[in-house]
């Protein structure tokens, strides 16, 4: 078992003792709860009389079932207003800070808790979503959880967990043009496998993961999850230092200090021992696109749909199944597919960041005619600094159209959602059957600038060709 490393350490301190079952009860030191995994929690806690243990370690926000387009109260769809209603309820009756529509600082549950400087190192995270990984960014172990568990945490800010192992991913050099966070992480899952995870936690390291920004690192860990493990997390360092700075609810003053004094001692020791090890090289990482069903079903922008005698045994027959669901033929470019619909946002890529990067391709260009582009922030705070920077303008007069805060077409539990067989591609982080709303809807992973370039050709395309050229 692994020895000495961030996943070790934080595991230890947060450890309240071990069950009969041989389980960790491991105390949780932030709750974030949204309004579609939390109210059965709530309702469990009243039908056995329970009160919420800690409510000042929760925190909770309005972001999967909202519209993006009109926000307006009560809202069109009866059952969203029903579920934010009762979010709201919740959260007044047990005293529990609520990011809500309008308040500037409502978003998707995994941008505001790192903006707000609530996601600190050390932490343990949980919250009844599955990319809750992405708190790893910081050097937290941060876990997706289910209501039953929402539920457990609420009333003893406890989980009862087995101890994962820890498998170290390391990515060395430096990107090449046009290659970005999201490749990483696609090409990762590509080659370890979307079930390659199970039973770990993946710390990623190397002189790749170093030089990105957090928001880089967000999306790394952000997608841990769709490879198979329960978690991801990177080492805290001075760019994690530096972004949390000044934040409300980062440490001032006198406690600061100490903060990273503290915070020093939690990195993996140079020594430390892991049960698995995998090391990629940066540039051998290309734009990455998904053709399939899984995540893992990726290729690199100039190569083709694989064919079955390409792929392991074991990978061939949801191969087939994502040939005959995509419409996609084995041997076919994933170059020049047609796109329907491109969207910008989600949890992975819905950052100042993502969309700074998207625009820098989007100005002065225009999206093609019958495409439906749109960018939606990751929160209230991200539309309005990119609102300041003028980003929207760019997005707008390029034909993308400008959305408020939500996870919007990342799951299409709102308004957002794909019509018919369309074909999406999408900055997001599943490619699952019917995940952007239609049951035969089909969506293609890319990054955030990928998109774009997507959206302006009216097909799949490569980002690298519009470095260089002007507009």
């Amino acid at each position: 078992m692994s020895k000495g490393t961030l996943f070790d350490k934080v595991w230890d301190l947060h450890t309240v003792g071990i069950l009969p079952s041989g389980q960790t009860q491991l105390f949780i030191g932030l709750h974030l709860i949204h309004e579609v995994t939390s109210p059965q929690a709530f309702g469990m806690l009243r039908d056995r009389h329970l009160q919420v243990l800690y409510p000042e370690r929760t925190v909770a926000t309005v972001d999967h079932i909202i519209p993006t387009e009109n926000q307006a109260r009560p809202f069109l769809d009866d059952l969203a207003e029903e579920m934010i209603q009762v979010l709201e309820k919740n959260a007044k009756d047990y005293g529990i800070r609520f990011y809500n529509i309008g308040s500037g600082k409502q978003g998707i549950v995994h941008v505001i808790a790192p903006e707000q400087g609530l996601t600190q190192p050390g932490m343990t995270i949980a919250c009844g979503d599955s990319h809750t990984s992405t708190h790893g960014a910081f050097g937290a172990i941060a876990l997706g959880i289910g209501t039953s568990q929402v539920r457990d945490v609420l009333a003893t800010q406890t989980l009862a967990l087995s101890k994962l192992k820890v498998r170290r991913i390391e990515v060395n050099g430096s990107l090449p043009p046009g290659v970005y966070a999201k490749d990483v992480i696609l090409h990762i899952i590509n080659k370890l496998g979307v079930k390659g995870g199970v039973g770990y936690a993946y710390e990623y390291a190397g002189s790749t993961i170093e030089q990105m920004s957090i928001e880089e690192r967000m999306t790394v860990c952000n997608m841990s999850i769709e490879g198979g493990a329960r978690c991801g997390y990177i080492n805290p360092d001075q760019i994690t230092y530096d972004y949390l700075q000044g934040r409300e609810f980062a440490p001032k003053g006198e406690e600061w200090a100490k903060a990273l004094t503290w915070w020093n001692t939690l990195s993996s020791d140079s020594d430390a021992i892991y049960d698995d090890l995998v090391v990629f090289q940066a540039d051998e990482i290309e734009p990455t696109v998904t053709w399939g069903i899984t995540p893992g079903q990726s290729i690199g922008i100039a190569e083709s749909i694989p064919s079955l005698e390409n792929l392991p045994q074991g990978d061939r027959s949801i191969a087939s199944e994502a040939y005959q669901y995509m419409k996609l033929q084995p041997g076919e470019p994933i170059k020049g597919i047609k796109v329907d619909v491109c969207f910008i946002g989600s949890c992975t890529n819905g950052r100042i960041t993502d969309l700074r990067e998207a625009a820098k391709f989007a100005q002065g260009r225009q999206v093609a005619a019958g495409v439906k582009a749109l960018v939606v922030p990751g929160s209230e705070e991200v539309k309005k600094a990119a609102e300041a920077e003028g980003l929207d303008k760019i997005f707008e007069k390029a034909g993308f159209e400008w959305r408020e805060a939500g996870c919007s077409m990342c799951l299409a539990m709102n308004p957002d959602k794909l019509q018919g067989d369309q074909i999406s591609a999408s900055s997001s982080n599943r490619n699952f059957k019917g995940r952007q709303g239609s049951s035969t809807g089909r969506t293609l992973l890319m990054s955030p600038a990928m998109v774009v370039a997507a959206a302006i050709n009216g097909h799949v395309a490569d980002i690298r060709e519009l470095l260089y050229t002007t507009p």
